[in-house]
């Protein structure tokens, strides 16, 4: 159910830093109906036009900070709060070409009471501008 709200349309463009093109990054939030701590987010897995990002080409950014997957398992004092977006940046040389892509995301979380580590995921085509 919440899989639909996790992909946000906005957000999604190419990272610059200076003159340069360091990635890409979009907008997503979290597919549960609670928030929840950064720890408890297991992992965030990209496929960008049936390409797999490794998982340490990926951060979180929220609220003026930002993390590495790995740095999310020891960050207890952030919260990822319910409907909140936050930045999903990708590392990626070079960014990606204006136009149509196919972006796949899954989120993988843990909840004290589920016996199981849900992994919800979704996709569609975004198209990042010119």
């Amino acid at each position: 159910m919440m899989d639909q709200h996790m992909l946000c349309d906005d957000g999604f463009e190419n990272v610059v830093k200076g003159d340069h093109t360091t990635g890409f990054a979009l907008l997503a939030r979290l597919p549960y109906y609670r928030g929840l701590g950064l720890s408890m987010v297991e992992d965030i897995a990209i496929v960008i036009d049936g390409q797999a990002v490794p998982r340490e080409a990926v951060r979180l950014a929220l609220r003026g900070r930002s993390w590495s997957l790995d740095e999310m398992e020891r960050c207890f004092d952030e919260k990822w709060n319910f409907g909140e977006k936050a930045r999903v940046i990708v590392s990626r040389p070079g960014g990606l070409a204006p136009g149509a892509h196919q972006v796949d995301l899954a989120i993988r979380y843990r909840v004290s009471y589920l016996p199981f580590v849900p992994t919800t995921r979704t996709g569609r085509p975004l198209t990042l501008a010119v």
